[in-house]
């Protein structure tokens, strides 16, 4: 509760004040139009000096008349003196019961503002005046009273002083009004609390400043924080040596801007005790404290409005060493409760027992405030909470001022009178005030671990361009070995071909020689028949000799025969060759001469067996040639020969390295085997179990930031996944996909965890997918039995749904349908835990719920939910808040309409049949999925029908969680068809 109708009255009678105040008496009216008069001008006077004793002396009677109404503000905080507690007074308006209650009396309260005085009347012809520091008549603003009293704390606070504005007062007299009020309908009505964290927020940088805020209650003698009620009792700790006061436990938070200050300090007035009083409707039965912690960074060229005694004694802003410094302050904004009479106010029972400790503290203030003002040996702090936590207020290193609010009811005389008496004695303390300065060395820190970060990025950075250049080094290495190979096979099928024509040629050259040596034996053979003609010439010379007839003739034929024999012998020797036609001529020869008859034809014949001769000497020639080209051939292939075996050699060696290459391949594959967890719960899709759990973070303030603790298999599982990602580096993630259509089953089951592991870092989604990972997983879901790869792939599909990109890929290659087909043929509950977080995850994209539904992804999820495993329900809850939530939204957006796709499955009998389960995990995600469904208006009929309005109304008052109570109760709101079966019920 932002705000309490006594306080609203406040303002209301603002203006019922003047005009009730004219019709009193005389008295009265003379006073209201000397205030109207002192409205336009300012009396200044010289503030009062202090003694030895550190009592101020009598003001000095002369004054001087300002002709601006600013100067009456300026010369609260221009006081020569600023360590003075300044001491201002505000007259509450008459309200309608002080006009009914003392309608026949006047005021007991002049105000004279221009001479900053308050008289108060004890009768009708005597009064006692007071002066203050300011003095406010009823009609003043909430801003003027701000700028008067507070503004100046506040700057001396931004410069690294601490400070206090407390509000002291009977009950009933507006001091919540003047520091307490939000002003959200009116910002004109904003107090003090409110419009000094706008000038803090405004005077600091978000970036080099903070503001944090704790707001507190002094409640029956405890401690309690307004910001989380459940922390009561709160100590209080004191600096042995600085005297500084801390509260430990105490909720401080972080201010981003005006409007979450206002929240907080909506929540904080809503757990404030308050009670209905006779002097007050809403009487504040508690004493506010709200402390504001200011951090801000000195720089070089700051311009601190110090005066000059403080800049003479403040530090430098840098030591010589270059390290920054901050200056720390406090603000401490005080609503104390209302001092009251137990015959006036009616209290009893508790009221009385918080009445009773409310005046105890006030009386315990009291008396710090007396012992300050005279100087005492001993002041009493410590017999109050209240005067504990003001140590330094009231006679420490604190500027503080003080506003007292006072009513004009004569009926409260003795009460304004005490009232106002207290603010006299304060005027009178003195407090040291100090600057504090520190070094920075959390800024420096940051900055030097921004410098590590960038350090380290850059080593990262050059980090991966040497990777970069190690995989393409490999890769020129695989193709010059893939170059290798082939030229291997070449050089093989290249010697292989150059063996068998060496063997030809040998065989040929063989045959080569048998024909030469035949070719000898016949020329052998002619020369045997050249002799036997021989021996037949001589045979027929004699026969010649004989027949004398035919002497003459014989002896010329023989003559020219013996002529063409001889040249014949000496061609069949040159020759040497093709002499098979030879035994033919020479029977030839051998008829002719046997015939004389036919001498002229054998004349002819010879000529032609020596035309015959010629040629065959000619072909041996050849022959011969022929030999000697094909004896040099041989030579250039034996030398080939040799260097085709020292390549050979060459790349049996080159061989051999692969070999040892191959086995250093083989042993990292054994490393990757060993290094695979065995715990099948290893790989699942831990990014989804980490938001689930983040999200369960306390919702309390304070309490924002979850703490993360480490335990020993988380450790494990971060060794691991480096040992694997280092492995990966080394071999490639190319052969360990490779891997996946292995024949082997123990290998398929390490590669498939492996790539499992692998799959639930980001960095690593995308190099898979282009891999051709994603393809390989789902043919081991459409292929395979073995239960592990089910288990271990789907978990492996189950991370790469995390990425939206992946989720489409997934669904264009079927795998939705795989995964539902996976889930029906097993009974194993950690597959279907795998099963069901894939298809949670693929739930989350809202382009894809309709294809998801008509691929079975709903009706899979709502069948493993029978499997009665609590791990799978929560995946199946988490689907389908994910899918009623994705259904939502585009109902929202505008681009889906009619009922939703979960109803036509069951879905929603489902969630209204598991609202209550014991699971706090589930039963969230249940609830968010039944609150994400009722905001669609299509929904409302089959929500009524099977009683989902009842589970909505449980879940806005029992859940666990307070935003989605807030989300049910808008639900139940804003849908006209569930209100109306609200109202029916």
């Amino acid at each position: 509760m932002a705000s309490r109708s006594s306080r609203q009255s406040y303002s209301h009678n603002h203006n019922n004040g003047s005009s009730s105040s004219s019709s009193s008496s005389t008295s009265t009216s003379s006073s209201s139009s000397s205030a109207a008069v002192s409205s336009r001008t300012t009396v200044g006077h010289a503030q009062p000096a202090h003694n030895s004793s550190g009592r101020p002396k009598p003001p000095s009677a002369t004054s001087r008349r300002s002709v601006t109404p600013n100067s009456r503000t300026q010369s609260f905080h221009s006081d020569q003196e600023p360590r003075r507690v300044r001491v201002a007074i505000r007259l509450r308006p008459r309200n309608a019961e002080d006009l009914l209650s003392d309608a026949d009396f006047s005021d007991c309260v002049e105000l004279q503002p221009e001479l900053k005085r308050l008289k108060l009347s004890k009768n009708n012809w005597s009064s006692e005046s007071y002066r203050f520091d300011e003095v406010f008549t009823e009609t003043a603003s909430q801003k003027r009273v701000y700028e008067v009293v507070a503004k100046p704390v506040v700057e001396s606070v931004l410069n690294g002083y601490n400070g206090t504005v407390m509000a002291y007062g009977q009950t009933g007299t507006g001091k919540t009004y003047t520091v307490g009020r939000l002003g959200k309908e009116d910002a004109s009505e904003r107090g003090i609390m409110v419009r000094a964290l706008e000038d803090i927020i405004a005077s600091t940088s978000p970036a080099s400043d903070s503001v944090e805020v704790s707001y507190l209650q002094l409640y029956m003698e405890s401690i309690q924080d307004l910001l989380a009620p459940e922390k009561t009792n709160i100590p209080i700790n004191e600096d042995p040596k600085t005297g500084e006061v801390s509260l430990p436990g105490a909720t401080v938070v972080r201010v981003q801007d005006l409007d979450h200050f206002l929240q907080l300090l909506q929540v904080g007035e809503a757990n404030r005790h308050a009670a209905n009083t006779k002097m007050n409707t809403e009487s504040s039965r508690s004493h506010a404290i709200l402390m504001v912690h200011i951090r801000r960074s000195v720089h070089e060229k700051v311009n601190d409005e110090i005066n000059s005694q403080e800049k003479g004694t403040k530090s430098d802003l840098f030591d010589g060493n270059g390290i920054p410094i901050v200056r720390k302050s406090k603000l401490l904004i005080v609503d104390l409760a209302g001092s009251e009479r137990i015959d006036k106010s009616g209290s009893e029972g508790l009221l009385l027992e918080e009445a009773k400790f409310i005046n105890l503290s006030l009386s315990s203030l009291g008396k710090c405030i007396n012992a300050l003002a005279e100087n005492s040996s001993h002041i009493p702090t410590r017999d109050s909470k209240l005067t504990r936590l003001l140590r330094d207020s009231f006679g420490g290193s604190a500027r503080t001022s003080l506003i007292v609010t006072i009513g004009p009811s004569a009926r409260h005389h003795a009460e304004t009178a005490s009232t106002i008496m207290f603010g006299q004695r304060a005027m009178k303390i003195v407090n040291m005030v100090k600057l504090k300065e520190e070094f920075d060395y959390e800024s420096l820190s940051r900055k030097l671990e921004g410098q590590v970060d960038h350090l380290t990025a850059e080593i990262e950075r050059q980090q991966k361009l040497r990777d970069d250049d190690k995989y393409k080094l490999e890769k020129q290495l695989r193709e010059c070995h893939d170059s290798f190979a082939e030229a291997r096979k070449v050089l093989v099928t290249r010697s292989e071909i150059l063996e068998k024509e060496n063997i030809h040629l040998e065989s040929e050259m063989k045959g080569i020689l048998n024909e030469l040596n035949h070719q000898k034996d016949l020329n052998n053979l002619m020369q045997d028949k050249v002799s036997k003609l021989e021996m037949s010439l001589k045979h027929s010379e004699q026969h010649q000799l004989e027949n004398s007839t035919y002497q003459k003739v014989l002896a010329d034929t023989t003559q020219m025969y013996e002529k063409k024999m001889a040249e014949l012998i000496k061609q069949i020797e040159d020759e040497r060759a093709h002499s098979e036609n030879a035994e033919e001529q020479l029977a030839l020869m051998k008829k002719l001469l046997s015939e004389q008859q036919k001498s002229i034809q054998g004349q002819k014949q010879i000529d032609e067996l020596a035309l015959k001769l010629q040629e065959m000497y000619q072909l041996h020639e050849n022959t011969l040639s022929e030999l000697q080209s094909l004896k040099s051939e041989n030579k250039d292939l034996l030398l080939q020969k040799e260097k085709l075996n020292e390549e050979l050699h060459s790349v049996r060696q080159r061989l051999l390295e692969q070999e040892k290459q191959r086995k250093g391949i083989e042993n990292e594959l054994f490393k990757l085997k060993r290094a695979v967890p065995e715990n099948e719960n290893d790989f699942e899709d831990k990014k989804s179990y980490m938001k689930e759990e983040l999200s369960k973070g306390s919702s309390e303030f304070g309490n924002r930031m979850g703490s993360y603790r480490s335990n020993p298999l988380r450790e494990n599982i971060s060794g691991q996944r480096a040992t694997i990602a280092k492995i990966c580096e080394e071999v490639g993630l190319q052969k360990i996909l490779q891997l996946l259509t292995s024949e082997d089953s123990d290998v398929q089951v390490h590669a498939v965890k492996v790539v499992a592991n692998l799959a639930a870092e980001d960095i690593n989604q995308k190099r898979i997918v282009e891999e051709g990972g994603l393809d390989a997983l789902l043919m081991l879901l459409r292929s395979l039995e073995n239960t592990t790869i089910l288990r271990v792939a789907s978990g492996a599909i189950a991370n790469l749904a995390m990425n939206e990109m992946n989720q489409a890929l997934i669904m264009d290659k079927g795998g939705a349908l795989l995964l539902a087909k996976t889930a029906s043929k097993t009974e194993d509950p950690q597959t279907l835990r795998m099963v069901a977080g894939a298809l949670a995850n693929l739930c989350g994209n809202e382009k894809l719920l309709t294809v998801l539904k008509e691929d079975g992804g709903i009706k899979a999820l709502l069948g493993m939910a029978r499997s009665g495993s609590s791990d799978v329900i929560a995946q199946v809850a988490r689907g389908l808040a994910n899918f009623a939530k994705c259904e939502s939204r585009g109902v929202i957006q505008g681009h889906r309409i009619g009922r939703s796709l979960l109803i036509d499955d069951g879905a929603l009998t489902w969630l209204i049949a598991n609202s209550n389960t014991n699971s706090a995990s589930t039963r969230r995600h249940v609830e968010l999925a039944l609150c994400h469904l009722a905001q669609n208006e299509d929904n409302a009929k089959d929500i009524i029908s099977g009683g989902g309005v009842k589970v909505l109304i449980q879940i806005s008052v029992e859940s666990s969680r307070e935003d989605i109570r807030n989300l049910a109760k808008k639900m139940l709101r804003l849908n006209p068809s569930l209100q109306a079966d609200m109202h029916a019920r």
